[in-house]
């Protein structure tokens, strides 16, 4: 009990912590009520537009998935889109749920508060754990992903360092993409880091018009063989197209710093519908272009020296850069205010440069990192995803009751989430097995 006293204490005094109502007052209302009916606008001078927060969101939830895109129609064949609309409209709906499980207690402000609330201390610290874990072990991914991809644009450099250590490859240009990122870690305004958020856009934008053009100029690769269907490959495309929308852990976090988050459903709706759109027409283009023959990133299958191959991987390496700082803004206002040192400057100076250091180190050294993202991802981001935000809105709000056709809903929901699991955790260690 003092620890959840300590907790929320600290969280007021935070920039995304300001309460609509006063506090400790929850809403009593039923799924039949509208529940805007219950809250007033709340706006704070501080807090970011409607404008900038559809720039946030919708960067937290593009991301360097759509290069697997045409990967995934390849596994599970043509009609495997189906299930990516499912997928999307799954992962709209978990998302709606987040928003209400917030609007039930106007304490609440971060992801693991929302564990609090529906399951208590132990509620709190499974989400917190799953949600932290999964966000460092992204932005990690985003590393690696930068230096791999620099260390084949320009392989052999090499700096030394003091005149006695070399920095040469991969681990150079992890230490320069970490540098680069760097500043990005120190905002403290979520408005400021739409800045940000928008130049991720552009890029994942430019990189589906850099496939439109290789379609347009390249006609040599189409009439490619394709499937209809490949029922052996749908559990690999279902997880491909559950990672797509993953996002939701940063939601608590965007919803708390909106000026009326009031609106909060209508930005997720504007997300959703762009990034599908963005998704769908990636898968498209790739699988009919490059038919089965297509690799796991479709940049792979681009021909060296062309103009839009250049412009496609330079859009693959800003996209991580443009991400990272929004990842991690949950991780490192969480320090902040287990400290309590929210508000402080040099403090989030000192602690995002921490936390970008750590990952640095940690993308440097471990070997084989992209099986255990891949083992780690498909079962901390259907955690975060699917499975918490449902069983938290059932536990908040059955004392309220919740209609059966809901609660039937919320149950294939539940479902489905636990066969992307564990058939997804299953091919992760079939691919880390069979790198030995």
């Amino acid at each position: 009990m003092e620890d959840q006293k300590t907790s929320l204490g600290a969280g007021t005094a935070s920039l995304l912590r300001e309460p609509l109502l006063p506090p400790g007052k929850r809403v009593d209302c039923t799924v039949d009520d509208d529940l805007e009916a219950h809250l007033p606008p709340y706006r704070a001078a501080t807090g970011a537009s409607f404008s900038k927060t559809c720039l946030n969101l919708t960067n937290a939830v593009s991301g360097i998935g759509v290069l697997s895109m045409p990967y995934a129609v390849s596994q599970g064949g043509w009609l495997s889109l189906a299930l990516f609309a499912v997928v999307g409209a799954v992962c709209y709906y978990t998302g709606t749920l987040i928003e209400r499980c917030m609007r039930a207690d106007t304490s609440i402000a971060t992801y693991p508060d929302v564990g609090r609330l529906a399951f208590g201390a132990a509620g709190q610290k499974t989400v917190a754990a799953f949600m932290y874990v999964e966000l460092y072990l992204v932005a990690i991914s985003f590393l690696v992903l930068e230096g791999d991809n620099l260390d084949k644009l320009f392989p052999g450099a090499t700096v030394e360092l003091f005149g006695c250590y070399r920095l040469h490859g991969k681990q150079l240009f992890i230490v320069l993409a970490g540098a680069v990122i760097l500043p990005t870690t120190w905002l403290r305004n979520l408005g400021m880091l739409a800045y940000v958020s928008a130049l991720g856009l552009v890029a994942s934008a430019a990189l589906t018009a850099s496939l439109v053009w290789a379609g347009v100029s390249e006609p040599a690769f189409r009439g490619r063989n394709s499937n209809v269907l490949n029922l052996a490959g749908l559990p690999t495309s279902l997880g491909l197209y559950l990672v797509c929308f993953t996002g939701h852990a940063v939601f608590p976090t965007i919803y708390s710093s909106m000026k009326n988050n009031r609106r909060f459903s209508q930005v997720l709706l504007f997300s959703s519908v762009l990034c599908s759109l963005n998704y769908g027409v990636t898968a498209v283009l790739g699988y009919l272009i490059y038919g089965d023959d297509v690799q796991s990133q479709v940049t792979l299958n681009l021909p060296s020296g062309r103009l839009y191959t250049k412009i496609a991987i330079a859009m693959t390496l800003i996209n991580p850069l443009a991400k990272y700082a929004l990842l991690v803004a949950p991780i490192t206002s969480a320090i902040e205010e287990r400290f309590s040192l929210a508000g402080s400057g040099p403090a989030r100076v000192a602690i995002g440069t921490t936390v970008l250091v750590s990952t640095v180190a940690v993308a440097s050294v471990l070997p084989f990192f992209g099986y255990l993202m891949s083992f780690i991802g498909s079962f901390l981001s259907v955690m975060a995803t699917v499975m918490f935000p449902c069983l938290c809105y059932l536990k908040i709000y059955k004392a309220q009751g919740i209609r059966r056709a809901e609660v039937a809903a919320i149950v294939g929901i539940l479902l489905l989430g636990a066969f992307v699991a564990v058939t997804g955790t299953y091919t992760s260690l079939l691919d880390i097995i069979g790198t030995f």
